[in-house]
């Protein structure tokens, strides 16, 4: 029943049995038959069906989680004893700083631990990735907290703090960063992103008026543009750009700093898996040198 109850979660997802056939590899008739053949084993319908269309009802809607767990718990069973015998596919996702930050290094240790695994990158932004998870279509993912609470099937741990700090071009003089932030035009980060809000946030609550400039997403473009002269920005202390040495001053908020919080997500029927733990395990010493622990957020209603 493992190929029924995927093919019922496909319904769910794509709205239709047409829809999810395309997905799973079958044909409308075929999704219909082992639909059917779902209904009889559990002893009860699952469908509304009107004429040639068919939709979920109360029993099926309660039956999503209960298959979504089933499925979960099938493939554990099939983790090898040993992760130097597995073989198959990591799907991680990671924003752009983490790509090419913490990320390289995680991966190196993670095949020297599993050389039968194949980790698969899925790059984009927190709010893509956070959805990803959710629908489970990639296994894990190391995002930006977001400013919601997270849904009750899902497991969050915190990874690192990145404290924001003023980025100016050398040529602007000055300390005080909530002045340098009003007398100069504020390459901005994309508002609708998880740290684009922090931002916004900050600037509303020391109630400052900034002059519009550029606003985007990718850190090391902003701290860009603010080298060529284009204005001021807040970013966090963390990506390529401190690497390559920028030619800006990067100014410290003081006590007005606030931080973003990078988690690693994953379904929280998963997190415990073997694999999962190896990855954190590779990442926790890429992060602090093998030394404490991650610390545990908030995961929905678990904690």
């Amino acid at each position: 029943m493992i190929r029924e109850l995927k093919t019922l979660l496909a319904i769910a997802k794509c709205g239709s049995f047409a829809a999810a056939g395309n997905t799973v590899g079958l044909t409308q008739s075929a999704v219909s038959a082992q639909m059917k053949n779902l209904e009889e084993a559990l002893g009860l319908r699952l469908f509304d069906r009107t004429g040639r269309s068919a939709h979920l009802n109360a029993a099926g809607l309660r039956a999503l989680p209960l298959a979504e767990q089933i499925i979960e718990t099938f493939a554990l069973m099939g983790q090898p004893e040993s992760l130097d015998d597995f073989r198959g596919e990591l799907r991680i996702g990671a924003i752009g700083t983490v790509q090419t930050g913490l990320l390289p290094g995680t991966l190196l240790r993670l095949r020297e631990e599993a050389p039968g695994l194949v980790p698969k990158l899925v790059p984009g932004v927190s709010l893509n990735l956070l959805s990803q998870v959710d629908a489970g279509d990639i296994d894990l993912a190391i995002l930006i907290r977001p400013p919601h609470a997270l849904a009750k099937e899902l497991h969050a741990e915190l990874i690192v703090k990145e404290p924001f700090v003023l980025i100016t071009p050398l040529t602007i003089q000055g300390d005080d960063p909530l002045k340098l932030i009003e007398e100069h035009p504020f390459v901005r980060y994309d508002r609708s992103s998880f740290g684009g809000r922090q931002v916004s946030q900050f600037l509303r609550k020391h109630h400052l008026d900034v002059r519009p400039g550029l606003e985007l997403d990718e850190l090391d473009a902003i701290v860009k543009m603010v080298e060529s002269g284009l204005g001021v920005a807040l970013v966090p202390k963390a990506g390529l750009w401190l690497e390559r040495t920028p030619s800006v001053r990067i100014i410290s908020l003081g006590a007005a700093t606030f931080y973003r919080e990078l988690m690693l997500v994953s379904r929280y029927s998963t997190h415990r898996s073997p694999l999962h733990q190896l990855f954190r395990r590779c990442l926790q010493e890429r992060v602090e040198g093998g030394e404490g622990d991650l610390g545990v957020l908030a995961s929905g209603q678990r904690r």
